[in-house]
């Protein structure tokens, strides 16, 4: 009987990750971007805020709108069949008045890690630019279609208007932040 002889093996740990090892700098960055986003964020829903606040406000009924839309959101509508007869309600201030604000910050955030993209890829940025468009009025045409109830009790002017001097003050941020954005068609 034959015995066969021992090969010398030299075994060696290799590890290898998929996941690439991100630099300071681009956590830095990435950082930045999201920091600018809840900046943003925050500058549009209080400029919207402060515009339905005004609003109200000269037509007597302070906190009308927030209201209104908070009862349409948490209450599903109820009591909103005669709007005009709803009373403030400072729960429902609030509670809208919170999602508005998250709703905006991750709006934010996606616009600002869209606009780093594009610093990288100017030939991006248009399309950007056409989703943005596009969302906008996408918003204001799904309020039309679906909201009818809420925009009986709103002027659907004063929301259109309302969301165009938000994201200009989000955009008027964005463009401070990114001098250097160029934007190839």
């Amino acid at each position: 009987m034959v015995i066969p002889e021992k090969e010398h093996v030299m075994a060696t740990v290799r590890s290898e990750t998929d996941t690439p090892v991100v630099s300071v700098s681009s956590t830095a960055e990435i950082s930045q971007l999201y920091q600018d986003g809840i900046v943003a964020g925050v500058t549009g829903a209080a400029i919207i805020a402060i515009w339905f606040l005004i609003i109200d406000a000269f037509n007597g009924r302070p906190l009308y709108t927030p209201t209104v839309l908070g009862t349409a959101l948490f209450k599903g509508g109820a009591g909103l069949t005669a709007p005009e007869s709803l009373p403030v309600n400072l729960d429902m201030v609030l509670m809208f008045t919170w999602v508005h604000g998250l709703v905006f910050i991750v709006l934010g955030g996606i616009a600002s890690r869209l606009l780093g993209i594009a610093e990288q890829n100017p030939n991006l940025g248009f399309g950007i630019l056409l989703l943005f468009v596009v969302f906008e009025f996408g918003f204001v045409a799904v309020n039309m279609a679906f909201a009818e109830v809420v925009l009986q009790a709103l002027a659907w002017q004063a929301v259109l208007v309302g969301n165009l001097l938000a994201a200009a003050s989000m955009a008027g941020y964005f463009w401070w932040r990114h001098p250097n954005l160029q934007i190839n068609p």
